[in-house]
């Protein structure tokens, strides 16, 4: 089976490049990635954060699609809690103008970020709390010009001269979205990449099933997102994996967020934590694919077979933006046809 990869990027804070903004790096990693072959390249939204620096992915999905000649662009996603399905669908519908048959709007439930930033999101309104599902449906019905005759907002005009829509993505981590997803019509991304308990297959069967019991035109469409680091050898992928890891491991077992380290820090303080938290480094690792580019593709031909999907997408998070880069181009030489 070919396989269409995916870059979703974080925008990591890299720790070596020296006055190297993490935009740049980004901007430069979905140049090449566009030369390697990937089909997709999907910018994160996240607030607040020391490590990531992408808070409004809708500015670089601009800029890259300009500086790119075919790859897709688009958002991985933007967290539409935070904001108004209209003008999200204003945003993109410019977009899809501006670069017609390349523009994917990636939709997300979380936050991206911490309660503070989520009230300074809102301010001075408050926080919207359970309307997803609404604003879900609403953004589909705008985009796709078919909201109900007797809408209030059934007469607004998105984008005069829009030939297309961009294609619309659902993401989620669990069952939680997946049959929102198939219901409303939209494509779904399962993200395997958040935690080591992944969601079985079984989430994108439900997502089908809604689909088709939904009567949509078409058939539905799903991929997922996995992490991955690919080296010449399974030990300098491990070592190269290791900061991310690590962090997580202070992110989620202790509450500590702090930027990533480099891996020769990592390999001492790894040494420093507790039996239960070791375990769970370990995990974190085994929910990973890392190694050779041969025993990366092996394991994202396995994965995407047992999820019933043609296309994955690769997150790579590394403290050295060249091993990052190097790690994409090795799955694109295995795995690109």
């Amino acid at each position: 089976m070919n396989l269409k990869l995916t870059v979703v990027d974080q925008s990591p804070v890299q720790g070596s490049p020296n006055g190297v903004s993490p935009a740049t790096l980004t901007v430069d990693l979905a140049k090449q990635c566009d030369q390697f072959g990937y089909h997709r390249y999907w910018l994160a939204e996240h607030h607040n954060s020391i490590n990531f620096a992408g808070p409004c992915p809708e500015i670089l999905v601009a800029h890259i699609a300009s500086l790119t000649q075919r790859i897709r662009v688009g958002s991985g996603g933007v967290m539409l809690s935070h904001y108004s399905p209209y003008k999200v669908a204003e945003q993109f519908s410019m977009l899809e103008t501006l670069f017609p048959g390349r523009i994917d709007l990636g939709i997300g439930r979380a936050p991206g970020g911490d309660e503070l930033a989520s009230h300074a999101l809102a301010y001075p309104a408050q926080p919207g709390l359970g309307n997803y599902a609404e604003q879900a449906w609403l953004l589909q019905g705008l985009l796709n010009k078919n909201l109900p005759k007797n809408h209030a907002y059934q007469a607004l005009k998105i984008m005069q001269g829009q030939a297309t829509a961009p294609q619309i993505w659902m993401l989620g981590s669990s069952g939680g979205s997946a049959g929102l997803a198939g219901q409303l019509g939209m494509k779904m991304t399962l993200a395997l990449f958040i935690s080591p308990d992944a969601a079985p297959p079984s989430v994108i069967t439900e997502y089908k099933n809604a689909w088709q019991a939904a009567g949509h035109e078409g058939h539905p469409e799903a991929n997922i997102a996995i992490a991955a680091v690919c080296a010449a050898s399974r030990e300098q992928a491990e070592y190269l994996a290791a900061p991310a890891i690590y962090w997580k491991v202070k992110a989620f077992s202790q509450g500590v967020r702090e930027v990533v380290k480099s891996p020769e820090e990592v390999a001492n303080l790894k040494k420093t934590l507790s039996g239960s938290e070791k375990a769970f480094f370990t995990a974190i690792l085994n929910s990973m694919v890392i190694g050779t580019p041969e025993e990366c593709a092996e394991e994202i031909h396995r994965k995407a077979a047992l999820y019933q999907c043609d296309e994955v997408g690769i997150v790579t998070v590394t403290y050295d933006y060249q091993d990052r880069l190097n790690s994409y181009k090795k799955l694109a030489e295995a795995l690109i046809k």
